[in-house]
């Protein structure tokens, strides 16, 4: 099965693909998509919904991890965050893919143990877990793959 995981934001969006065999997780690709804060919000969510739109016909997830909006104290910015979010999760279903959408303390507690697990702790796991040589970098492209890696466990939790 192949998931794909994104941690959505409006300046940069994480995104990574990861391919699920039993009891196996490997990463076939990850990034960061950044948009540039000098350009109108309105264009900014169409290179997003682009851009994610060009992963999955790339890669063809059969499943997709997203993280939840969390509180954020700065409600302009969780507007626009959210927004980002709405334009990722209307391509998504647009291509009929299955949803799983995750707090980041679901994520964290999946992936390291601990529901407060801070951006270090989840980023060697993410490393640990998929066998890369160094933790992915920006946090957000380690972030997507942790919500991948979640949502796989998910799933396979639901099976058993």
């Amino acid at each position: 099965m192949i998931v794909l995981g994104i941690d959505p934001g409006i300046g940069r969006t994480g995104w990574g693909v990861i391919e699920v065999k039993g009891s196996r997780n490997t990463a076939l690709a990850y990034d960061c998509f950044e948009t540039p804060a000098t350009r109108e919000t309105a264009a900014r969510l169409v290179d997003l919904r682009a851009e994610i739109l060009r992963i999955i016909k790339k890669h063809k997830p059969e499943m997709v991890g997203i993280e939840e909006l969390f509180f954020n104290t700065n409600a302009k910015t969780a507007m626009v965050v959210g927004q980002a979010r709405g334009v990722v999760l209307e391509a998504i279903a647009e291509n009929g893919i299955p949803i799983i959408s995750m707090t980041p303390p679901e994520i964290k507690t999946a992936v390291a143990g601990y529901g407060k697990a801070d951006k270090d702790q989840v980023g060697k796991m993410v490393k640990m877990l998929l066998g890369l040589p160094s933790v992915p970098k920006p946090d957000d492209t380690a972030d997507a793959l942790a919500c991948a890696l979640a949502c796989s466990f998910s799933y396979k939790m639901k099976l058993a």
